[in-house]
């Protein structure tokens, strides 16, 4: 426990959370070999001085340590920084140049976000992890190297895999010692003394008087999701300590700094999506149309059901059994595997009249043509001029129009 909190001053640790003490006891224990070490953790919440830990307790303390957020760097140029590249290897390769890792022999290479890393830069990786050796970009010849790797994430990796996003090999050689960094919202009392450390730097640093928080706002900060972890905390201290003029802090004035945040913490609703993802407006297109026509599909054997068992259809006359018999002949179309055992009275009752006609719409692209001739020479009381503008045609075509259909 000692060595625990001699580690804490020496890298500026502050709080007393079990997690964060078990994860500090482990990257101490894990620093004097040389196994791949994987820091997870939320986004904010203090992965990159675990690798620092590692590296000054290990027997590379001496060599190089360098940090490289994966997340940063383009995927076209990830290889070369990584790796290097000769001369002419592309376009504005004037040099050759050592990638991080030759830099790094001899020390550790701390890789943050590495589950940004593209798939083809992810096999390289692999390849230095498990024979330590490496090519450069454009090269053919092969270079060992020996350096400590250490990688952090704050995504979930095996979903990751799942996803074919990252590749399970790679994730199995770096996590031959894993650490688990806790969130801020899981630390407690830790969150007030960060908050106080903080806000005493920033006052150190302007030489003002520290802010002072009363209980009920330390219960407010104690009670907050904090999604953005330290980072958040650390900003909302500075914030606090530049625009309150008054040093002592109540409930109140931190709850300005909080406007997105309840006061409380709530169970995290999590929801499983079961549904497909689609990967283009076409497929969702496609999978409308077929869940429609399975729709129709059941409509009509249900509806064919329902006058088969329920209904007297013999007594259905005019419009409706119109539309009954339509429907048959749709379910004979389509379906013709479900039973019919009736048939539709078609005589007309004497005591309903029919007002309206049912006329069979053609649909001929000449004759629709023709019909619309016609109507914009009506509009236009037979002036060609102002009808071919309103078919959007020249009067040339139009007049080419009437003759071949013979139009007056």
């Amino acid at each position: 426990m000692e060595e625990v909190q001699k580690i804490k001053q020496r890298f500026g640790i502050v709080g007393n959370f079990p997690g964060l003490n078990r994860a500090i006891d482990i990257a101490v224990q894990v620093a004097y070999t040389d196994l791949s070490v994987l820091i997870s953790g939320e986004s904010g919440s203090g992965k990159e001085v675990f690798p620092q830990i590692i590296h000054h307790y290990s027997s590379r303390k001496h060599g190089k340590y360098i940090a490289v957020n994966c997340g940063a760097i383009p995927e076209g140029t990830i290889d070369s920084e990584l790796f290097g590249h000769e001369k002419g290897a592309f376009t504005g390769a004037t040099d050759s140049r050592k990638g991080y890792f030759e830099v790094a022999n001899g020390g550790t290479i701390f890789l943050d976000e590495v589950a940004e890393l593209p798939l083809s830069t992810q096999v390289r990786l692999l390849r230095v992890l498990e024979t330590g050796e490496f090519i450069r970009v454009g090269s053919s010849n092969v270079q060992k190297i020996n350096v400590r790797v250490i990688a952090a994430t704050n995504i979930d990796i095996i979903h990751a895999i799942q996803n074919a996003k990252f590749r399970e090999d790679l994730y199995y050689r770096l996590n031959t010692v894993p650490i688990q960094v806790p969130s801020l919202r899981e630390r407690g009392e830790d969150i007030s003394l960060l908050f106080r450390k903080f806000a005493r730097d920033f006052a150190d640093n302007y030489r003002m008087p520290p802010i002072v928080l009363s209980t009920e706002a330390i219960n407010v900060l104690e009670n907050n999701r904090w999604p953005g972890n330290i980072r958040q905390l650390k900003n909302i201290a500075e914030q606090v300590s530049i625009i309150e003029e008054s040093r002592d802090i109540d409930e109140s004035k931190i709850r300005k700094y909080l406007p997105d945040y309840q006061n409380a913490k709530l169970p995290a609703l999590i929801q499983k999506v079961d549904q497909e993802s689609f990967s283009s407006e076409r497929e969702i297109l496609y999978k409308i149309l077929f869940d429609m026509k399975s729709d129709m599909n059941d409509l009509k054997k249900l509806v064919a059901d329902l006058l088969k068992d329920d209904y007297n259809v013999s007594g259905l006359q005019g419009e409706h059994a119109q539309t009954v018999q339509k429907l048959y002949q749709s379910i004979d179309e389509e379906s013709p595997d479900i039973p019919r055992e009736m048939e539709v009275q078609k005589e007309p009752d004497p005591n309903i009249q029919d007002t309206e006609e049912i006329i069979e719409e053609s649909l001929s692209l000449e004759d629709k043509e023709i019909e619309m001739i016609t109507k914009a020479l009506e509009k236009y009381h037979g002036k060609r001029k102002q009808a071919a503008v309103e078919l959007g045609i020249s009067e040339r075509t139009l007049y080419r129009k009437i003759k071949e259909y013979g139009l007056n």
